[in-house]
């Protein structure tokens, strides 16, 4: 692959040494094309001869290739909190059942099952251990009334990767469902949610895969969307959308009837061109230059005395390496490097967190370790 050849595509390099994909990421030039191509027709046409809704399902198809889906599998949603939401408040629920999530999840990812405790549903966190969370304790959590296991498939404070195979394969093998928030994964590693007995997967697409805030996906396995009850409810909902005075209550038969009322169009434009942009260059192929530059970077913290808190064990690396100085202040390292050297990097849950893309450059990857203060 020809890495430089891919900055081009994102002309934020010009201005600033990016390395907080695992934040707000800048849009791939691909994905504000397309965005600029719908607002430009929209602006001169309204919606007329745009074929919007053809296009819509074109994108919808892209990204069901993604995580190895069918487009029906699929729904358009404002973020990850609506999708987790979705299967949060759509499941039926007795007094007594559990949810397992760990304690270390973004908030998307608590606050929905947190909120079925006036239910009596009791929500159960696994521990994280040094920067891993052991899958033999979430399953060791699991019992008879464990209804959903909730799980990132990257953590955001520490970058562990889940072995979501493993994991799938033993919810199934329970009766429990695999709930996966996958906004730290898209993008940057594959995801295959039927070989990895994923039921219900929910991203926004404003981290790896460029694109702009609120505008994500929803996949819910097409054998539990009958179970599954639609929370929000509109006309877009329903099997005959555009028999707008028939009043037909009547849900669709995909995934579609999770969609409530008219699309984010500029925001799903913009979506379909980072996916395209990343099935173009094959998850395989940025998975594997996501782990050469971090591997790099890991190297050049570990020399300059900072204690790096993500696992690097192949198969639990990710893009994102979280690290520790136990001389400076974390907050303060962050600021510097970004006013004075125009390197961006985050502050996760009191560690330095930099997480680079496929487009960054060695050098990148080089000048930020050269900028850290030392712990001399």
């Amino acid at each position: 692959m020809d890495w430089n050849a891919l900055r081009e595509e994102f002309p934020i390099t010009r201005n600033y040494n990016f390395l907080n994909h695992a934040g707000v990421a800048p849009l791939s030039r691909r994905a504000a094309d397309a965005a600029r191509r719908y607002l430009g027709h929209a602006e001169e046409n309204a919606s007329l001869r745009g074929g919007f809704i053809k296009q819509v399902d074109r994108v919808r198809a892209q990204a069901a290739l993604l995580i190895n889906a069918n487009p029906d599998e699929i729904a358009f949603t404002k973020n990850t909190s609506e999708g987790i939401s979705f299967v949060a408040n759509g499941l039926t629920w007795q007094s007594g059942d559990n949810v397992v999530i760990t304690n270390v999840e973004f908030a998307a990812n608590v606050y929905p099952w947190q909120a079925l405790r006036a239910r009596g549903v009791q929500v159960r966190m696994v521990l994280e251990e040094d920067g891993r969370i052991p899958i033999e304790r979430v399953f060791e959590a699991i019992d008879s009334r464990t209804r959903v296991v909730s799980i990132s498939s990257v953590q955001y404070a520490s970058g562990f990767r889940t072995d979501l195979a493993t994991l799938g394969e033993y919810c199934q093998s329970k009766g429990v469902l695999l709930c996966v928030d996958a906004i730290q994964s898209l993008g940057a590693f594959p995801i295959d949610v039927k070989g990895m007995n994923i039921d219900f997967l929910a991203a926004d697409g404003h981290k790896w895969l460029c694109a702009p805030e609120g505008a994500g996906l929803f996949y819910v396995r097409k054998e539990l969307q009958g179970h599954l009850h639609p929370t929000t409810i509109g006309w877009l909902s329903m099997k005959e959308p555009f028999a707008f005075s028939k009043h037909h209550f009547e849900f669709h038969d995909s995934a579609r009837r999770y969609e409530a009322g008219s699309h984010n169009m500029p925001g799903i434009f913009a979506l379909g061109g980072a996916v395209e942009l990343f099935l173009e260059l094959g998850i395989e192929n940025v998975a594997r230059r996501l782990l050469a530059l971090t591997d790099r970077l890991t190297a050049g913290l570990r020399e300059k005395g900072y204690r790096v808190i993500s696992s690097r064990n192949p198969a639990e690396a990710s893009g994102i390496v979280a690290f520790i100085s136990d001389l400076h202040d974390h907050e303060q390292i962050q600021r510097h490097l970004e006013r004075e050297h125009r390197i961006v990097i985050s502050v996760r849950s009191s560690r330095l967190r930099a997480s680079p893309h496929a487009y960054n450059s060695e050098r990148e990857i080089d000048q930020l370790i050269e900028m850290l203060p030392g712990h001399g």
